[in-house]
């Protein structure tokens, strides 16, 4: 493999690592499925697109732009569905995401069907921003979650009810959850816009939100380090399996049932990884080897 074929993969990674950032703050730490992320994905990468080919925006302000799109559209769909339980949610997510593809399939403004072309790739989604843009994403989130407002998600997560009780505006923090994770949806499209150099909306179908949502709850409800470790083989694995092209869709999928079998808790369990727990791993192997001479 290339470096050139290799560093392709690691964008794409990145950018789909933006969107399950946001997913997993909405699932992960906050308990609420969606199914209709690839709608704020497909706002923010037509905004951005538009922006940088139409009025001649930068690359950064034009991920911004698209970001705030997608944020906008889900203060939206949140007043009109987050008062909905359980699965109604998640049904009300997968309609909208579908309805925002359908859209853009039929208004010419932004392209129809054969989509938008001629998107800037130079010097616009390199590795390098990709990187430093997931760094800044990562780092966002942790300062979240790690705050008041982050407790109070996960206490929404665990029991509505009582964190209702205990004076947690519960309706306030699930808004602000998808507001978070649709803004980080849209600057990853914008990213895969910038990136592939045309979009089309059948690039944002169901498949795209469900895959999304298969990366979070792999590497583990409630960890950050979960959705960085599931995005990257998940996003790799199809690629080495490119030369059992016709197979390899069937491979990945067992793949992702004997995780979910074997550990359904997720490869992180909830856990994160920190430095103290790398030190601590590393003085286990160390001993382990002593053992083993003595």
């Amino acid at each position: 493999m290339s470096w050139g074929y290799i560093s392709g993969i690691l964008i794409l990674s990145g950018i789909n690592l933006m969107t399950v950032l946001g997913l997993s703050l909405l699932t992960g730490f906050t308990g609420m499925f969606s199914f209709g992320h690839a709608g704020f994905m497909a706002i923010g990468a037509y905004t951005a697109a538009i922006m940088t080919t139409k009025f001649a925006f930068p690359y950064i302000l034009a991920l911004l732009m698209g970001g705030c799109a997608a944020l906008v559209a889900s203060l939206l769909i949140g007043k009109l569905t987050l008062n909905l339980k359980g699965d109604y949610f998640c049904i009300a997510t997968l309609g909208f995401g579908e309805a925002t593809r359908l859209i853009l399939d039929n208004v010419q403004y932004f392209g129809g069907a054969r989509g938008l072309s001629g998107i800037e790739t130079k010097g616009t989604t390199t590795l390098f921003a990709v990187v430093i843009i997931d760094i800044v994403a990562i780092t966002v989130l942790a300062l979240i979650i790690r705050s008041r407002h982050g407790r109070n998600m996960v206490a929404i997560r665990e029991e509505e009810m009582a964190a209702q009780v205990i004076g947690v505006d519960v309706f306030r923090y699930k808004m602000t959850a998808l507001a978070i994770s649709a803004l980080y949806a849209g600057i990853a499209g914008g990213m895969f816009a910038h990136y592939m150099g045309y979009i089309q909306p059948t690039m944002f179908k169901l498949v795209k939100s469900t895959e999304m949502t298969i990366i979070v709850i792999f590497g583990g409800l409630g960890s950050i380090s979960g959705s960085v470790i599931g995005t990257v083989l998940l996003t790799f694995l199809p690629e080495i399996l490119r030369s059992f092209y016709d197979w390899r869709l069937v491979i990945y999928g067992v793949a992702v049932i004997l995780i979910m079998i074997t550990r359904p808790q997720g490869l992180m369990g909830g856990k994160e990884i920190s430095y103290k727990g790398i030190v601590k791993l590393i003085e286990k192997v160390k001993n382990k080897k002593g053992e083993v001479k003595s």
